[in-house]
């Protein structure tokens, strides 16, 4: 399970400045500091046991997940960690449809498929100089959009999204067609709507590394259990109050050796938002 140290290590608690926060994200605030907030980071190590959970239950009846991430800091960790599990992922463009007109996309994609055997099975060479140029061009932008997706041939089980604000169009997507839904959700985001929302900064590469970490266990997790055929359990959010040990307090990371929220320190160079 994860613990208060990695996330205060990887730098989840820091939120954004006090002048760009939503108020719903007031129950996940411990405090601010030097005019930007500071998430609760017990509040995030629950919600992460949660929504690892309910990634490991879903994908051990069968179901996927797509990661969805298109800002730059998250690109490399969205697909790195796709690839890990075996699930699909979005990182460049979220495309408008990519859920809720699933059958064009397909259509995309199997235009994709297409270009790829010509390229493969010699009509390229039996083709014009210059209509050759357009199907590469054509292949490029397919691959560059679809690539993560090209083998996604049904919907998924659940989406998990790094910054709700910026892929608010998959969110209203996913949402429109009650796709479960597990986001990093930053002090300047609604968490309103999301099944699973993991207060977390969204912003830095190490801190999303840590979070997407912890989903791609639970996918690997599920795996393995309907690998043994063991029956999934219902995928349900855990009850806070029956989590199964107690949650560490910001308190007892002193022991750790770990400032407190109070003297947490802030970061020298702003990350590119």
């Amino acid at each position: 399970m994860i613990e208060v140290k990695e996330l205060l290590d990887a730098g989840v608690h820091f939120g954004h400045p006090m002048n760009r926060w939503n108020p719903k994200m007031a129950r996940y605030i411990f405090g601010e500091r030097s005019n930007i907030y500071i998430i609760d980071l017990q509040k995030t190590v629950r919600k992460v046991v949660e929504a690892s959970d309910f990634v490991r239950d879903i994908v051990a009846s069968g179901k996927s997940v797509l990661f969805v991430g298109t800002k730059r800091q998250a690109q490399s960790v969205i697909e790195d960690a796709a690839k890990r599990s075996s699930m699909f992922y979005v990182n460049q463009r979220w495309l408008g449809g990519m859920l809720t007109n699933f059958t064009t996309m397909r259509k995309s994609v199997d235009r994709l498929k297409k270009i790829e055997q010509l390229s493969q099975d010699g009509t390229y060479e039996r083709l014009p100089k210059k209509e050759v140029i357009q199907l590469e061009k054509e292949r490029g932008k397919l691959l560059k959009n679809l690539a993560g997706i090209r083998d996604m041939n049904k919907l998924p089980g659940a989406v998990f999204i790094v910054d709700t604000v910026k892929e608010r169009i998959c969110l209203a997507e996913a949402l429109r067609l009650k796709i479960p839904l597990i986001a990093m959700v930053d002090t300047n985001c609604d968490p309103d709507g999301i099944d699973y929302p993991i207060p977390g900064n969204d912003d830095g590469m190490r801190s999303i590394r840590l979070i997407t970490d912890s989903i791609v266990a639970a996918i690997l997790e599920g795996m393995s259990l309907r690998e043994k055929g063991a029956p999934a359990t219902a995928a349900t959010t855990t009850p806070t109050n029956q989590l199964p040990s107690p949650m560490p307090t910001l308190e007892s990371v002193v022991t750790l050796e770990v400032p407190l929220p109070s003297d947490l320190p802030l970061p020298t160079v702003q990350e590119p938002i």
